[in-house]
C-alpha cells in the first residue's frame, strides 16, 4: 500500500526549509511600504503647511516607484537578490533618513523634499516580487505555490492595514518624520535579513540573457498580457471603490468612521477570499479562472451600487473583496509560469506595476465622475472597468494559438518550464533599458 500524499496546507508552505525565515524577513521590509506613504504625507504637510506640495511629493514618490519597478526587479534577476537588493535597500533607507531629517522641523525647502522623494521612490527594493520569485524556486508543486502566493497576498494586505495604524500611534507621541525614520529602519533590517537568508540562494543570477527572437508575444521582460491587464483593472476598480465609499458616506452624512468600516470589509473580504482560494483552488486553467474572477469582481461592484445603507454597502463591498486576492494571486501565478528563465522577479513586478498604475488611473477617473453621476452608476463604471479586462483572456489565447501554428520547431529546452505557457524571452534590446546605477 502506497504512503498517503502529504496534505498541501498553509502550514506545509511554512515548513519548507528556510521559507519561514525568508518570508518573515520580507514582511518586515514590506511593512515599510505600509508606513512610509502616510508618514511622508504627514511629514511634508507638517513641515510646509501645504497640501498641494504634499500631494506633489507623494505623486513623485509613487510615480518613480511604479515606473521603475520592472527595471529594479530586472537588476534582481540579473545580479541575484543579495547583490541587487542590499545596495538598493541601503540607498533607499538613507534617502528616507535624509527626508525625515529635512522634514523634522518646519521650513524645509520644497525642491529638496520633492527631489528627495522622487529619488527615494526610484530606489525602493522590490521585496514583493523578490519574495514571490523565492517561493517559485522553493516550491515545485503548483498547488503548493498557489497557497504560498495566497498567503503572501493576504499578509501583504494586512501590512497595508497595519502600517497606517502604526504611524497614527507614533504621530501621537512625536513628529510625523519619526514614521519616515521607522520606514527606513524596517526596510533596511528586513531586506538585509531577507537577502542574506539561505532561501534566496535558490534564486540564481541570470546574468545578461541571450536574445532568441520569435519566441512569442508577451510584454517586456516576460510578463504575458492577460495578468497585467487584469491586474490594472483590479487596481483601477479598487481605487475607485475607495473614493466612492467615502463619497457615499459623505453624501449621507454618515461620517468618516462608517467609510473606514466599509473599506475594512473590503480588506476582510479580500483576505478571506485569498485564504479560501489558496486552500481550495478551482477548476480549469489559471487563465480561465482569472477571467471569471475579474468578471465576478465587476458584477459584485456593480451590485454594490444598489446598496441603500452603510450595512448593505459593507456586505456588498465585502463580497467584492472575495475576488480581489484570488485574482491577483492568479495573475502572479500566470506571470511566473510564463516567465522565461531569468525573468521571474521582473514578471511579477510587471503585475505589481499594473496594479499601482491602474490604481492611480482609477482614482483620477472616478474623481471626475463622482460629482457628475449618481453613486449607483459610478459603482457600475468601476465594475465595468474590472470586467472589461476579461477579453484579455481571448487575446492571450489567440497569441498562443498563433505561436503553435507558426512555430518551426520546439523551443529550446532552456526556454521551457514544466506547466509553462511558452513565454517569450527578453532580448538584449530590453536589457539595455535597465539602469545600472
Amino acid at each position: 500500500m502506497s504512503a498517503p500524499l502529504p496534505r498541501l496546507s498553509y502550514a506545509a508552505v511554512l515548513r519548507v526549509p528556510h521559507a519561514r525565515r525568508a518570508f518573515l524577513a520580507a514582511l518586515v521590509g514590506r511593512l515599510s511600504y505600509g508606513t512610509v506613504s502616510v508618514a511622508l504625507l504627514l511629514s511634508v504637510t507638517r513641515a510646509t503647511g501645504s497640501y498641494t506640495l504634499a500631494g506633489t511629493v507623494m505623486a513623485l514618490f509613487g510615480a518613480a516607484g511604479v515606473v521603475l519597478s520592472p527595471y529594479r526587479a530586472g537588476l534582481v534577476d540579473r545580479y541575484g537578490p543579495r547583490r541587487a537588493l542590499i545596495p538598493m535597500a541601503l540607498l533607499y533607507a538613507g534617502l528616507l533618513g535624509a527626508l525625515a531629517a529635512a522634514a523634522w522641523r518646519p521650513g524645509a525647502p520644497a525642491v529638496l523634499l520633492a527631489s528627495g522623494a522622487a529619488v527615494a521612490g526610484a530606489c525602493a527594493p522590490p521585496l514583493g516580487p523578490a519574495m514571490r520569485a523565492v517561493w517559485a524556486e522553493l516550491l515545485a508543486d503548483r498547488a503548493l505555490l498557489r497557497r504560498a502566493y495566497s498567503l503572501d497576498g493576504v499578509a501583504e494586505e494586512l501590512l497595508y492595514v497595519t502600517g497606517p495604524l502604526v504611524v497614527g500611534v507614533m504621530a501621537g507621541f512625536g513628529p510625523p518624520a519619526a514614521g519616515v525614520l521607522l520606514s527606513a529602519l524596517l526596510v533596511a533590517v528586513g531586506t538585509l535579513a531577507f537577502a542574506l537568508s539561505p532561501a534566496t540562494a535558490a534564486v540564481r543570477p541570470a546574468g545578461r540573457p541571450e536574445s532568441r527572437p520569435g519566441q512569442g508575444e508577451v510584454l517586456s521582460c516576460g510578463a504575458p498580457v492577460q495578468p497585467v491587464v487584469v491586474a490594472a483593472g483590479v487596481g483601477a476598480a479598487l481605487s475607485a471603490v475607495e473614493l466612492l465609499v467615502v463619497a457615499f458616506a459623505g453624501q449621507r452624512h454618515l461620517g468618516d468612521g462608517v467609510a473606514a468600516w466599509v473599506l475594512a470589509a473590503l480588506s476582510a473580504g479580500s483576505a478571506v477570499g485569498g485564504l479560501l482560494y489558496g486552500a481550495v483552488g478551482g477548476r480549469g486553467s489559471a487563465r480561465t479562472r482569472l477571467a471569471f474572477l475579474a468578471l465576478g469582481l465587476g458584477l459584485a461592484l456593480a451590485a454594490a451600487g444598489l446598496a441603500r445603507g452603510a450595512g448593505t454597502l459593507a456586505v456588498a463591498v465585502g463580497c467584492a473583496g472575495l475576488f480581489v486576492a484570488p485574482a491577483l494571486t492568479t495573475a502572479y501565478l500566470i506571470a511566473d509560469e510564463a516567465a522565461p528563465p531569468g525573468f521571474r522577479t521582473r514578471a511579477g513586478a510587471w503585475v505589481n506595476t499594473a496594479v499601482n498604475a491602474g490604481s492611480a488611473a482609477g482614482a483620477a477617473g472616478v474623481g471626475l465622475l463622482v460629482d457628475r453621476l449618481p453613486p449607483a452608476l459610478c459603482f457600475a463604471v468601476a465594475g465595468a472597468v474590472a470586467a472589461a479586462t476579461v477579453p484579455a483572456r481571448l487575446r492571450d489565447g489567440g497569441h498562443a494559438r498563433r505561436r503553435r501554428r507558426t512555430a518551426a520547431g520546439p523551443a529550446p529546452a532552456s526556454a521551457r518550464r514544466p506547466g509553462g505557457t511558452g513565454g517569450a524571452d527578453c532580448g538584449t534590446g530590453v536589457e539595455q533599458d535597465v539602469p545600472h546605477s
